[in-house]
């Protein structure tokens, strides 16, 4: 077992006593309510138990390929790179950024992301954005005729869909860019630390975006529409939050494929990353359709936004 993961194991091993003592405690200050509605309710333990083997995974997944990258000790030098070697200057993984740089990089992202339709104007990647649109209209057409077999087989997804609420799957994005920031400042890894800037850089761009585009559209879920009512005419009904009431686009397929392209992006060298980030991914945004909580083409779009924002201007070297 190398350097990393034995440190990796004491703290998990630390957290995991802290928060048993909590519990212990919390328990014997009001017992009858936690026994009776969560501690001994099987699905509060498949919740917790596939929600830590998921980021745990996806933790020591992380911390191995840098292993492999380094040789499996800590650098010798506090400022040594796990850059995949062999990149060009123009590669995604070459994309250098600090904490001083962020906020003007995320106001430089967003300007570029606003003024695109200027670049449509001049013919500019049309294609792309015919086939992302098209995809998303096609899908917008067939949601009505998709979301009642969802709702229909609800109780045969229950195990799926509590193992994937909304908590736990933001926690499990969240995680991902949280544990490579940590594990890089312990080893001194300013790609690691680079890496998780900017994944944080890509989840504030699509969040930013896909906040905008609820506003303007402020589409029902699925869970609006009551039971025997049309699916159809879900636009510019729904709340008047963007936060909570608005549909169109996912959020969580938004977040999830923005930090899925940065990892994969950034550790392509090593081949299984790539599937095991954008598989996870691909998880959380189903998910987001069996719980009701989004049509189809809702996630189509937000998993859309999340990887070209995350590809083509986040990850562009500058």
């Amino acid at each position: 077992m190398s350097q990393i993961e034995k440190h990796s194991l004491r703290i998990f091993a630390v957290c995991a006593r802290r928060l048993r003592a909590r519990v212990v405690s919390a328990t014997n200050a009001c017992a009858p309510v936690f026994y009776s509605k969560v501690f001994y309710s099987k699905v509060f333990y498949s919740k917790v138990f596939v929600a830590s083997i998921l980021c745990s995974s996806i933790f020591f997944a992380s911390n191995q390929a840098l292993a492999q990258s380094t040789g499996g000790g800590l650098p010798d030098n506090p400022s040594q790179s796990t850059r995949p070697p062999g990149d060009s200057s123009t590669s995604p993984a070459a994309r250098e950024v600090t904490w001083r740089s962020l906020p003007g990089d995320l106001l430089r992202d967003q300007k570029d992301i606003w003024t695109f339709p200027i670049e449509l104007a001049k013919g500019h990647h049309l294609l792309p954005t015919l086939a992302i649109a098209g995809g998303t209209a096609g899908l917008i057409v067939a949601d009505p005729h998709v979301m009642p077999y969802f709702r229909d087989h609800a109780k045969n997804l229950d195990r799926l869909n509590d193992t994937f609420d909304t908590s736990i799957t933001t926690a499990e994005v969240i995680a991902l860019p949280t544990s490579l920031l940590l594990s890089g400042y312990i080893r001194h890894d300013r790609y690691q630390v680079g890496t998780a800037l900017l994944a944080g850089e890509a989840y504030a761009n699509a969040a930013i975006v896909d906040l905008a585009v609820k506003a303007v559209t402020r589409r029902k879920r699925p869970t609006d529409v009551p039971p025997g009512g049309s699916f159809s005419d879900t636009f510019f009904s729904g709340g008047k939050s963007p936060f909570k009431g608005s549909s169109f686009p996912s959020g969580h397929a938004a977040g999830a494929f923005s930090v899925a392209t940065v990892v994969a992006s950034r550790y392509h060298n090593h081949r299984w990353v790539p599937w095991l980030v954008y598989g996870f991914a691909t998880a959380i945004s189903f998910s987001r359709v069996t719980t009701s909580a989004h049509f189809p083409s809702d996630v189509f779009l937000g998993a859309a936004i999340g990887y070209t924002v995350t590809r083509y201007e986040v990850l562009r070297p500058r």
